[in-house]
């Protein structure tokens, strides 16, 4: 009996340590979307801001990296990510107090790159797995939000 006792004691930390190791190097993929967009870079960037317009959301800032590290000495291929804001949504946690605490995660950021493949990639969190954990008021509108972004997203990509 106590050897039974054993043995299932050392299973279960066995499967958990398992599950842990699997889990800790599977969350990166699970964490971040990419998609190979339809068009070749510029008109990749093009068509995802007109998209982003019709949707009403807004563009904060465009990060152009490219141009940032080619002015610290360094060539990488195009990138350029996108702070995006819908303010019927950032409103609706900005007022709560307790719902603030993912303020970090806001705006929402969407990156447009090219790859040595000469493809043209777009990425970002996946922001409806990111919200499912906070539960409520959190999880209600990221869901909405993240699912506005993967509508317009779903123009540009293959």
């Amino acid at each position: 009996m106590k050897t039974k006792i054993i043995y299932g004691v050392a299973g279960l930390i066995l499967g958990a340590l398992l599950m842990g190791i699997i889990g800790f190097y599977s969350l990166p993929g699970l964490m971040m979307l990419e998609d190979e967009t339809l068009y070749d870079f510029e008109t990749t960037v093009e068509v995802f801001e007109k998209k982003l317009d019709e949707a009403g959301w807004s563009v904060l800032v465009i990060h152009d990296m490219r141009e940032t590290l080619k002015g610290h000495g360094h060539d990488v291929l195009n990138v350029k990510i996108f702070e995006l804001c819908s303010a019927r949504y950032s409103a609706e946690i900005l007022k709560l107090d307790d719902e603030r605490i993912v303020t970090p995660l806001m705006p929402c950021r969407v990156a447009v790159y090219e790859k040595s493949n000469g493809k043209t990639y777009i990425s970002r969190m996946d922001s409806e797995l990111m919200a499912r954990p906070f539960g409520g008021i959190i999880n209600e509108v990221m869901q909405k939000a993240a699912s506005e972004i993967e509508d317009v997203i779903a123009q540009v990509i293959r």
